[in-house]
C-alpha cells in the first residue's frame, strides 16, 4: 500500500517535467535570433554581391547553411524534447511533421550528433577556404597550421563520437524500437 507521502512525491516529480516547457520556449527565441542573423547575412550578401569575389560568396553561403542547420537542430530538439519529456503535441488542423512523435531520446541523440558533425564539416570547409589568405590589417595568415590541425582533431572527435553513439544505440536499444 502506497503512503500519501509517496504518492505526493511521485505526483510532484511527474509534474516537475513542466519546468522544461519554458526552456523549450526559450529555444524558440534562439530560433528567432538565428533567423534575424540569417537575414542580416543575406542582406549583407546581396548588398555587396557585385564587389564580392566567388570565394567570399561561397564562405557567406556556407555561413548561411550553417545557420539553417543550427535552426533545424533547434526545431528537432524543441519539438521532440517537448513531446518526449513534457506532453504530446496536438498538431491536428496544422501542418504536421512526419517525424513528430517518432523520435525517442536515443534517436534524438543520434540526430543531434549527426547535425553537429554536419555543422562542424561546414565550419571546417570554411576554414579550409581561408587557408593561405592574409588578414588585410596585420598581414598575417588568417588560419595557422596549428589552428587547422586543432579544427580537424575537433571535427574527427565529433565524427568518432557520432559513430560510437550510433553503434551503442544499435547494440542497446534498436531492437526495442518499432520504427
Amino acid at each position: 500500500m502506497r503512503s500519501k507521502l509517496e504518492a505526493a512525491t511521485e505526483k510532484l516529480l511527474f509534474s516537475s517535467r513542466w519546468v522544461l516547457a519554458p526552456i523549450f520556449l526559450g529555444l524558440s527565441l534562439a530560433l528567432l535570433a538565428l533567423g534575424f542573423k540569417f537575414f542580416q547575412e543575406a542582406w549583407h550578401v546581396f548588398s555587396t554581391l557585385i564587389a564580392m569575389d566567388e570565394a567570399d560568396l561561397v564562405l557567406k553561403v556556407l555561413a548561411m547553411i550553417d545557420i539553417a542547420l543550427v535552426g533545424s537542430l533547434i526545431i528537432m530538439v524543441m519539438f521532440s524534447g517537448y513531446e518526449n519529456f513534457v506532453s504530446t503535441i496536438d498538431a491536428k488542423g496544422t501542418d504536421s511533421l512526419d517525424w513528430l512523435g517518432k523520435l525517442d531520446a536515443g534517436t534524438l541523440k543520434l540526430k543531434v550528433a549527426a547535425s553537429i558533425v554536419a555543422i562542424s564539416s561546414i565550419h571546417l570547409l570554411r576554414v579550409f577556404m581561408q587557408v593561405g589568405k592574409k588578414d588585410p590589417d596585420s598581414h598575417e595568415l588568417m588560419v595557422s597550421n596549428d589552428q587547422i590541425m586543432w579544427f580537424v582533431i575537433l571535427h574527427l572527435t565529433f565524427v568518432v563520437s557520432a559513430v560510437l553513439l550510433g553503434v551503442l544505440d544499435k547494440m542497446s536499444f534498436a531492437r526495442h524500437r518499432d520504427h
